[in-house]
């Protein structure tokens, strides 16, 4: 019966059934927090993991998540088209354009060559854990706190005046955004404050340094996730991809003069707020603890379900459809026994002619 009904699962998500007004306002949802969060020193993979654990977003899997992040991507080289085009066509004769061009590529590469060798401890251990999620909230936002607060003397308030030392140096402070709720603009915005640079600047070269770093992550989690991804998903992942994109784009053209106005602090007591109830979270509801196996899951006809492959008490469209689905099993198991026991007749007929 069991097995009936887990098939019936499968069907269910094959018709499509987890398609209706729910998981359209969770896509917009997420694609808001994806698109506010991504280029704010806040951890957006926090942010996205969290708001889709409360909102039991299950229906696209992780390839929604990947595929929104472009969204944000393209906002972010929309706002600075002119700027790289700039940059493209002055490489060849200048200078300092091919210093500040191979700096990023030095920066980048840290955290894309760790990304690489421990990608399966970072999707499959870390970013499962609410706990460990919350305390990098709390801890990095005392940080930015911090930071904020201190005497630094700036050195270099040109991005294309670093030189590629401190490029270096940024792009190893990039390798801590490895650990979910770290944030990777929080961290090279902090490794650049304390290397020598201003806010503006330092927040502006998070920009760039986004450009290939996003990017490679893009291609890379893609490439991973390519089988997950089917029709029944496109509408979601299209709404998340849209309101992704023009949620960045406001927050990519107002961020550099928040910074400058505001500095650090803000965002620092934001990461606490997020974080404690994180904590809260982990304490109370046992949002870390994890569940029955996968042929435990369904434990009554028509009970409580908890999804063991997620860890998480499944919404009331996830509850809805695999109701249906016992429905579906326990018609496939009544089916098959009506084929067993004509079967059993068939045969007791022939022996009693024999």
């Amino acid at each position: 019966m069991i097995q009936g009904a887990i098939r019936g699962i499968v069907r269910a998500r094959e018709r499509g059934n987890f398609m209706d007004l729910k998981a359209i306002i969770d896509a917009i949802v997420l694609g808001v927090v994806e698109g506010v969060t991504e280029f704010l020193p806040v951890s957006s993979t926090a942010h996205l993991l969290l708001a889709s654990r409360v909102l039991g977003f299950e229906s696209a899997g992780q390839a929604f998540e990947v595929l929104i992040q472009l969204g944000a991507i393209l906002a972010l080289l929309s706002v600075y088209a002119a700027r790289l085009w700039q940059i493209l066509t002055d490489l060849p004769r200048d200078a300092k354009t091919r210093r500040f061009a191979l700096g990023v590529i030095i920066a980048f590469l840290p955290s894309a060559i760790l990304g690489v060798l421990f990608h399966h401890v970072i999707t499959e251990v870390l970013f499962r854990s609410i706990l460990v999620i919350s305390l990098a909230l709390i801890i990095g936002g005392i940080v930015l706190i911090v930071i904020d607060r201190m005497p630094l003397r700036p050195r270099r308030t040109n991005v294309m005046d670093y030189p590629l030392g401190l490029a270096f140096g940024i792009g190893l402070f990039q390798c801590l955004s490895l650990i979910p709720g770290v944030s990777r603009s929080g961290s090279t915005i902090v490794g650049a404050l304390l290397l020598g640079t201003d806010k503006r600047s330092a927040a502006e070269y998070s920009f760039f340094l986004a450009m290939p770093t996003m990017l490679g992550a893009f291609v890379y989690d893609f490439y991973k996730n390519a089988g997950t991804i089917d029709g029944s998903a496109a509408v979601l992942i299209a709404i998340g991809f849209v309101v992704a994109f023009l949620s960045a784009l406001v927050v990519v053209r107002t961020f550099l003069a928040f910074v400058s106005n505001f500095g650090l602090a803000p965002f620092g007591w934001w990461r606490i707020v997020v974080g404690v109830l994180g904590l809260i979270a982990v304490i109370f509801f046992g949002a870390d603890r994890t569940t029955a196996a996968p042929d435990t899951a369904i434990t009554s006809l028509a009970g409580s379900v908890t999804d063991s492959s997620v860890g998480h008490r499944p919404g009331p469209v996830e509850l809805a459809v695999r109701t249906e689905a016992v429905e579906i099993g326990l018609e496939l198991g009544f089916q098959r026994r009506g084929v067993d026991a004509e079967a059993g007749e068939r045969a007791t007929v022939a022996q009693g002619g024999v």
